[in-house]
């Protein structure tokens, strides 16, 4: 297992919301709306929640596991820098990702965001590195996915 080589992997994926990009960002950068669907979710408590909104600001997450899950009361710790802010434009946040106090995962994830009409496109690149015992890239994409329905339903409604 040790010599096992890290799995790289870049997926983007593209959504489409009603509202301006303005709308978005806030969810995307105001701690609150970015709690309600980035991190609460039925299947773990949040412990820890911490936002800091700027470059070079971290932000840190910590969740324990529930009985939903295959790992009931594992912590599972996720740490992101934002490297670059461009109000209603692009945000780009450098994440790290443990469980049990193992990092399994490094990633780097672009939000951008572009005017259509009334409303935005979105579009989210993930570059992620996975390391033994990773949930690897086709889980993380679907984890994605999910995440952004949950973005949409704050950011729509």
């Amino acid at each position: 297992m040790a010599d096992e080589l890290a799995v790289h992997s870049t997926f983007v994926i593209e959504r489409r919301f009603a509202k301006p990009p303005s709308a978005v960002f806030a969810a995307l950068s105001e701690p609150a709306k970015k709690r309600r669907w980035f991190g609460d979710n039925p299947n773990h408590d949040v412990l820890d929640f911490e936002v800091d909104f700027r470059v070079d600001g971290v932000e840190r997450w910590r969740y324990r596991m529930n009985a939903k899950t295959p790992f009931p009361g594992t912590e599972l710790t996720n740490i992101g820098i934002h490297m670059d802010i461009v109000p209603n434009r692009r945000i780009v946040i450098a994440y790290a990702m443990a469980m049990a106090g193992r990092r399994f995962s490094a990633s780097l994830v672009t939000f951008e965001l572009i005017p259509n009409g009334s409303g935005t496109d979105l579009i989210l690149t993930h570059q992620g590195g996975f390391f033994e015992g990773a949930d690897g890239p086709k889980m993380r994409e679907e984890g994605w996915q999910s995440l952004l329905s949950r973005l949409a339903a704050e950011v729509d409604g």
